[in-house]
């Protein structure tokens, strides 16, 4: 019998979802081998905002595009694999939530196995770009939270699962509501790493401190009185505590004193017991202010905390004219982005809407690429809003908590059309794909950095080189490729036909170099690549269930 192991299956899993619906209203699976499975879409640099670093790659950046092709390029294509894979920080992603509605800048119908088709997808890719010691936090409602946090079991592994945070996203009760007035959302909290990650601590707020009180003129400053017994035995035994007056005092029924005799005595002697007003009331331990530090995040946020949906649509309010369907509270990003990450240290955040990530993350110091699908959205909201902040004219959400005054900028991305179409005789190049821009999507897809300037060359990859003919391939164009070749590097030769004898040219005159006919041989490799990706997710999940038994 085959083994078998803990896996969530659905229809279509192991296929590629082509589209979440057709005009039909219904999914549209394809194979593995499909174009659209593996194919690494140009990416073009359309303009900038503000004051950005002279390497593009490196620069805060505003996506126009699916999320999956953004993912890919930021993983696959050399320049921008340099600065993320493996190197982001903090992933935060509010994905459309499946709940059959219809919001006015998203449709976010899908029925349960599309949209975990849809969304495994995305965190494969997502897996690959985390660092080592960064985190995943993925944001939902009840309709699709159990079936996530199975699906980033599998994923990331379920021993790197740390916490599902819940938001009361709603400060005013829904008595309209059949049964119970939903008040929450989720946010599932995965490491790339347990071991290795831990949570920045939160800074104390003026409210908590103010708490602290000085009322015996204790040099120390401010203190709190906390009780000197425990629900645990931490001493050997119990034993009076006796006051001036000769009053006896012992731990309640069901607790212990906190410390032993001699460590209470010590501390009593120090004048970090206080024994009431009467000096004769039952002890307390003074928790000083000074010693106090920063506090462990809990997975319960309030309203008051961090607002609700209706103070985010206040924001946005203050931001756009027409206000954006669904936006998250810039206070609730700050407290992702606070335990996340550090300034300086990147933020990535695929499914963009009016930019709230983004925009908190610009004022509090991280580097961040965002990206959104609909032209229509980045136009009214998300660019409108980031050029706001970076020219310090954006007065809400944490702009005073943090004393943002505007500064610093980014650029703006466009995710180009497909490089491959469908047709009745198969899978043929797209008209546009010629000259310098079909060698620059190839050299995406096959993971080479481009080169135009290095003609007939224009790719390298280590000691591998690239060339790509924008037509057909002969004995001609093979000699004159390797005549431009350096001392032991070898070349990749990729073109639109392959005339008879320029392989077995090659093959003489530079063994270990090899030609590709474009479309077919560009779409077998990145098929494998994705299989591989999905594999290792699949290979992941059965170590861990394996090592989870007694």
């Amino acid at each position: 019998m085959a083994e078998q192991r803990l896996e969530l299956v659905w229809p279509g899993k192991d296929k590629f979802l082509l589209v979440p619906k057709d005009e039909t209203g219904k999914p549209v699976w394809v194979e593995r081998d499909h174009p659209a499975a593996s194919e690494v879409r140009l990416a073009d640099f359309t303009g900038v905002v503000g004051e950005v670093p002279d390497d593009p790659y490196a620069a805060n950046l505003l996506f126009t595009g699916d999320s999956l092709d953004v993912l890919r390029i930021l993983c696959e294509v050399p320049e921008y694999r340099a600065i993320y894979r493996g190197k982001v920080k903090l992933v935060y992603i509010d994905p459309p939530f499946n709940t059959g509605q219809a919001f006015e800048h998203y449709d976010d119908w899908m029925e349960h196995s599309t949209w975990l088709s849809f969304m495994r997808e995305r965190l494969l890719l997502i897996r690959d770009l985390l660092a080592p010691d960064g985190s995943v936090w993925v944001h939902l409602d009840d309709a699709e939270q159990h079936r996530m946090r199975l699906l980033m079991d599998e994923v990331f592994g379920a021993q790197n699962a740390v916490a599902t945070v819940v938001w009361q996203s709603s400060d005013i009760p829904k008595s309209t509501a059949r049964h119970f007035s939903v008040d929450q959302d989720y946010i599932s909290v995965y490491a790339a790493d347990a071991s290795r990650w831990r949570p920045r601590k939160l800074p104390r707020t003026e409210a908590m401190d103010a708490k602290y009180k000085n009322p015996d003129g204790d040099p120390r400053g401010p203190w709190l009185p906390g009780p000197i017994t425990a629900t645990k035995p931490y001493s050997k035994g119990t034993y009076p505590i006796v006051t001036s007056d000769g009053t006896e005092y012992w731990p309640t029924p069901g607790t212990f004193w906190r410390f032993a005799q001699d460590k209470f005595e010590q501390l009593n002697s120090d004048g970090r017991i206080y024994w009431g007003k009467d000096g004769r009331s039952r002890p307390l331990i003074k928790r000083y202010l000074s010693e106090v530090g920063d506090l462990v995040p809990r997975t319960l946020w309030h309203y008051t905390e961090v607002g609700s949906t209706r103070h985010a649509k206040i924001e946005t309010k203050q931001l756009f004219t027409n206000p954006f369907g669904t936006p998250k509270t810039e206070r609730l990003m700050e407290r992702v982005v606070e335990i996340g990450s550090q300034p300086g240290e990147s933020v990535l955040d695929c499914f963009a809407g009016s930019g709230t990530t983004a925009a908190v993350a610009h004022k509090m110091g991280r580097r961040w690429v965002t990206s959104e699908i609909l032209p229509s959205t980045v136009e009214q909201f998300t660019l409108p809003r980031l050029t706001k902040v970076v020219a310090g004219e954006d007065p809400g959400g944490i702009t005073k908590a943090v004393g943002w005054q505007g500064g610093g900028g980014f650029r703006t991305v466009t995710v180009g059309p497909s490089m491959y179409e469908g047709t009745p005789f198969g899978v043929l190049l797209a008209e546009w794909a010629t000259n310098g821009r079909f060698a620059r999507a190839v050299a995406g897809q096959l993971g080479f950095e481009f080169q135009p300037e290095a003609a007939p060359l224009c790719g390298v990859r280590g000691r591998m080189r690239l060339a790509v003919i924008d037509g057909s391939v002969g004995t001609e164009e093979i000699r004159q490729v390797v005549g431009a070749l350096g001392d032991k590097e070898r070349v990749t030769v990729v073109a639109k036909a392959v005339l008879p004898e320029a392989e077995s040219l090659l093959a003489d005159v530079s063994p270990g170099s090899r030609i590709r006919k474009a479309p077919r041989d560009l779409l077998t490799g990145g098929a494998r690549r994705m299989r591989r990706r999905a594999e290792a997710s699949t290979r992941h999940t059965a170590d861990v269930t394996e090592g989870s038994g007694s």
